[in-house]
């Protein structure tokens, strides 16, 4: 289990063999979630909450043989959504 314990960044599995992948990610989500007027959160960063819920916070992945099982274009993303922060994330692998 990867475990993200910030509120404005997330984590995901998704393609990383192509980086426009990256670009239409985010580009989709800044048009689902504007930064707009009309929200209240003082620190002005309500956008990136919203982006940072519909992420998640953490993925479960399959250890097998040691590595990681994951789809063949799949990789575990950290997103980051109101930068620039010192970010940290924890890691828990139980054995079944």
């Amino acid at each position: 289990m990867v475990f993200n314990p910030h509120t404005t960044a997330g984590i995901t599995i998704n393609e990383n063999a192509d980086p426009d992948v990256v670009h239409d990610l985010l580009l989709g989500l800044n048009k689902a979630f504007p930064d707009r007027a009309e929200f209240r959160h003082g620190e002005g960063n309500s956008a990136a909450h919203l982006k940072a819920s519909a992420m998640g916070s953490s993925a479960t992945v399959i250890i097998e043989n040691g590595k990681l099982l994951l789809g063949t274009w799949q990789s575990v993303w950290f997103t980051e959504f109101d930068p620039p922060r010192q970010r940290k994330f924890y890691v828990k692998v139980v054995e079944a």
